[in-house]
């Protein structure tokens, strides 16, 4: 995709308010310093960035989140980031904000592409990655096959959530043969409903003593259960459009909770998203992202095998004997194509 053209006018204004954003950060920046050199600040101490927003950030220690500056030096955190930071007291010696001094070593960080193609980080530190899929809006196989791709490009576990189970037909339908075919797979996949009291046991099970993040089309239900979970927290819940079935987004920033209803455990709520771009990746990372195809790549009979119509396709022999599912090879075709189209 080509890079549309700014005018000389555009450019200038771009670089404006680049420069005045890098003005206001380097007075910034200096303010802090004097302030940690007069003492204003407290000891450091460890903390979790418990949401971003631009140059500040919510920062939960071990109390409540406190509102902390960024240090210049300091670009790129996120949501999930473990840091080192001071907090600043009035004179009755409640905190009134922090600054953020240093981020510890990251496990994992979540990256998404942006419209650019650009990767984008969302969230860092998680343990599994809970991609969410209801009975309405219907789910297409081919886009939770791109989200299971893009987790597994992260090295983060993923967790297949079947939302809004009430609205199943008797006998579970044409869903029912999907998820036994993820389970087949090896993917946990947990059912959950808000329509029922009993409708998120499953769910509170699977989020003990993790942090996890919630990922999904929008629509399919991510801030009715996170509503459910959180019982406190007010939450904006998108309506579906009469019309088109599809949510509305709601979420605008990333946000960690701690989770009263389940052991330990810390829950990420992402920005909504239609469709999990992964123009980042390569075919051969794409094939990768389908477990099932792991121990057949590099088996065909050349070595630069496209697994299209090749003779010795490893994988083409694979579907014909059983061992692939066909329409997961379909997906991974209509998905290798659609890196070729951008």
């Amino acid at each position: 995709m080509s890079k549309r053209k700014l005018s000389r006018q555009q450019r200038w204004r771009i670089e404006k308010v680049q420069a005045e954003r890098a003005r206001r950060s380097e007075q910034r920046d200096i303010q802090d310093s004097q302030k940690l050199a007069a003492g204003e600040y407290g000891p450091e101490q460890p903390g979790r960035v418990t949401a971003h927003f631009g140059r500040t950030l919510d920062v939960h220690g071990d109390g409540d989140p406190v509102r902390c500056h960024l240090r210049a030096n300091l670009e790129g955190l996120v949501t999930g980031d473990r840091v080192v930071w001071r907090a600043a007291e009035d004179s009755s010696g409640n905190v009134v904000d922090g600054v953020v001094v240093a981020r510890s070593e990251r496990a994992n960080v979540l990256e998404r592409p942006d419209a650019r193609g650009q990767l984008k980080p969302v969230a860092a530190n998680i343990d599994q990655i809970l991609i969410v899929f209801a009975v309405e809006p219907a789910p297409h196989p081919n886009l939770i096959d791109r989200y299971l791709v893009a987790a597994e490009a992260t090295g983060i576990a993923p967790v297949l959530v079947l939302n809004k189970i009430d609205l199943l037909p008797e006998g579970g339908g044409e869903l029912s043969a999907l998820l036994r075919r993820y389970e087949t797979l090896g993917y946990s996949v947990v059912t959950s409903t808000t329509a029922r009291e009993d409708g998120l046991e499953a769910l509170h099970a699977c989020l003990a003593k993790r942090t996890s993040v919630f990922v999904g089309q929008s629509g399919v239900g991510k801030s009715s259960l996170i509503g459910r979970l959180l019982p406190d927290e007010e939450l904006r819940i998108g309506a579906l459009s009469k019309d088109s079935r599809k949510g509305t987004h709601t979420t605008t920033t990333a946000r960690l909770y701690d989770l009263p209803s389940a052991e330990k455990a810390e829950l990420i709520d992402s920005p909504g998203i239609r469709e999990f771009g992964l123009v980042h990746l390569d075919e051969q990372q794409v094939a990768e992202g389908f477990i099932e195809f792991r121990d057949l790549l590099g088996r065909c009979r050349f070595r630069d095998c496209r697994h299209r119509q090749e003779p010795g396709c490893a994988l083409l022999e694979a579907v014909e004997c059983g061992n692939v599912h066909p329409e997961r090879f379909a997906s991974y075709r209509r998905i290798v194509e659609s890196l070729n189209e951008t």
